[in-house]
């Protein structure tokens, strides 16, 4: 859609609308033989003489008329039999025609079911985590208490004001000295900013300061502080109701893992000439056979372990999840979640690092890191002129219009059930990535990114450092300690509007729970409503100057950014970027 003359006119809103919200799906059975209730907004200005679900039953296509129900919505039921059941809406007859709304939006041909709705029985992740925003903190990196012990023979000390040297042959062994104490003493900073769940990277001894090649998993690093130091890390978060959750690596170990050691083949994988595979071929990393139920057990018993008294870690995020139990002709990835989640306590929360389409993967995960489906539209949106190579393609990372950043993420949020979506991390960068404010290029562009992130469907994602205008021009080089002791370099206006947009993320149900739905879409400029039955707000990203946007609102409170004018039965909002701005639907 296109912006014309001097000012946008809106149509998406005269669009017929679902997404699997609770807006949408009236009623949920807890289990199979139950009966969902679901329905669909056909804005009255839509002719259609026929609307109707069809859902897939036992690998059958199967269609129920809807009866309208009152200002254009239309509901219908179906009977839920399997785990999770793909559903999408016909509407026949009248301007439309032949019809098919799926999570694409509205479609004028006959549609494969992939990118159908997805009504599931599991009911997702814990209740605590949509409420939260996450703070990730790579542990080397963070804060140091001036722990006294001696560094191992792999380890090149820094200087904790020193940048990384980021790419050579020192990267994985630079050893800065954060412990999990530093981290405990921080955790008033923590607060002020807002976030309310900290995700550590791995804890577990290890050949680099990354730690993904583990050497054991029974014992948290020495170089962090070792059991004691996370015991008393977990507890003194929890008291200020706070939750952590930590890396697990379930692919692959290090070549000096006590498993590998000690010569337990079962636990690995080996080709046909009897070489162990390796992760993407770096043999420091064999990986895990996830065919063997001895390996099982054994991941199992980590998992446990760690979430029970006296550590009591609130979950994990698991690493490389879309690799775990794939290598060649092999493939047990889909059992990989399960087996974990039979494990769980009750509140636990499992989410998957996944780079590319998780959609096929999703059963079993309470959510995915969205890089495919928020990372990339935003990154290829916002960026400014830094050329990064674009994940392994051959040409640098494209500048895209807002068209195609929010077709990006609703086909991303097509296909899997929503509160897949609502549990996944909506994340700007990682350690694995460029910082955003260094993609970005500007404040001002940062700040659309962070408004996005904040009121989009899924859990808020921050990378430690984020908040003060750290940056990084790729993953290792984002890798930079935190500047505690230099607070002339921290951008305190971009600080003051991360605590703003975090809490009002934490306060909304609109934003944690909501649906979207969008109203307005131009290269510049992207309005959107998040809406639940009690709570509506309307927002605006834009990257530019651009034509105001009407919208068929007359009531608008502001929450962030300026006011929009009221012009008649419209409103019609700010026309300046880059901004961001947030208003309640009165």
């Amino acid at each position: 859609m296109s912006a014309t003359g001097t000012e946008a006119a809106v149509s998406l809103l005269d669009e017929p609308h679902h997404d699997g919200s609770d807006l949408y799906v009236l009623e949920r059975p807890d289990e199979a033989g139950g009966e969902a209730a679901v329905r669909v907004r056909v804005p009255p200005e839509v002719e259609v003489e026929t609307v109707a679900v069809r859902w897939v039953e036992d690998g059958e296509a199967r269609a129920a008329r809807a009866e309208p129900d009152g200002d254009g919505w239309w509901t219908a039921r179906f009977p839920v039999r399997n785990p999770t059941t793909r559903y999408r809406w016909l509407l026949a007859g009248g301007e439309l025609g032949y019809a098919w709304l799926n999570g694409l939006g509205v479609v004028a041909h006959d549609v494969p079911d992939a990118d159908d709705f997805v009504l599931s029985l599991d009911m997702g992740g814990p209740a605590w985590h949509l409420e939260s925003v996450v703070y990730e903190i790579f542990p080397d990196r963070f804060a140091s208490s001036g722990l006294d012990v001696d560094a191992p023979a792999w380890a090149v000390r820094r200087a904790w004001d020193d940048l990384p040297e980021g790419r050579g042959p020192n990267t994985p062994f630079e050893l800065f000295g954060g412990d999990l104490r530093g981290i405990e003493a921080h955790l008033d900073d923590i607060e002020r900013l807002g976030a309310n769940v900290v995700y550590l990277t791995p804890i577990f001894p290890a050949g680099s300061t990354h730690r993904y090649d583990s050497t054991t998993f029974d014992r948290v690093d020495p170089l962090l502080g070792g059991d004691e130091a996370l015991e008393s890390l977990v507890a003194a978060a929890h008291a200020r109701g706070l939750r952590v959750i930590s890396d697990l690596t379930t692919n692959h170990t290090g070549d000096k893992h006590e498993w590998f050691v000690a010569g337990e083949r079962d636990l690995y994988l080996f080709d046909e000439s009897g070489d162990y595979e390796a992760w993407w071929g770096f043999k420091s990393l064999p990986k895990l056979n996830w065919r063997s139920l001895e390996l099982r057990t054994r991941i199992q018993g980590v998992t446990r372990k760690w979430l029970q008294p006296p550590y009591s870690l609130d979950g994990w995020r698991v690493d490389v999840a879309n690799m775990t139990g794939r290598t060649g002709s092999t493939d047990v990835n889909a059992e990989v979640a399960p087996t974990l989640r039979a494990v769980l306590n009750e509140d636990s929360l499992l989410v998957a690092e996944h780079f590319h389409d998780y959609r096929p993967d999703f059963a079993g995960w309470h959510g995915a890191m969205n890089y495919a489906g928020f990372s990339r539209p935003v990154w290829t949106w916002l960026r400014g002129e830094l050329e990064i190579d674009y994940f392994g393609l051959p040409v640098a990372m494209p500048r895209l219009g807002a068209g195609a950043s929010a077709a990006t993420m609703r086909a991303f949020r097509a296909g899997v059930p929503w509160q897949f979506v609502l549990h996944s991390w909506a994340i700007l960068d990682s350690h694995d990535t460029p910082r955003f404010r260094t993609m970005a290029g500007s404040r001002d562009r940062q700040l659309v990114g962070i408004g996005l992130q904040m009121t989009t469907p899924g859990v808020p994602m921050i990378f430690a450092g984020d908040e003060l205008g750290l940056e990084g021009e790729w993953g290792e080089d984002a890798r930079r300690p935190m500047p505690w002791d230099r607070p002339e370099t921290w951008d305190t206006q971009l600080f003051e509007e991360y605590r703003r947009l975090i809490a009002l993320r934490r306060s909304s149900d609109a934003l944690a729970r909501g649906g979207i739905r969008y109203a307005y879409v131009d290269d510049d400029v992207i309005a959107y409503l998040r809406e639940t039955r009690d709570e509506r707000l309307l927002c605006l990203a834009s990257r530019a100057d651009h034509p105001p946007v009407r919208v068929p609102f007359t009531s608008l409170e502001t929450l962030y950014g300026d006011d929009a004018e009221i012009d008649g039965a419209e409103a019609v909002l700010p026309a300046d970027g880059p901004s961001f701005h947030i208003w309640r639907i009165t």
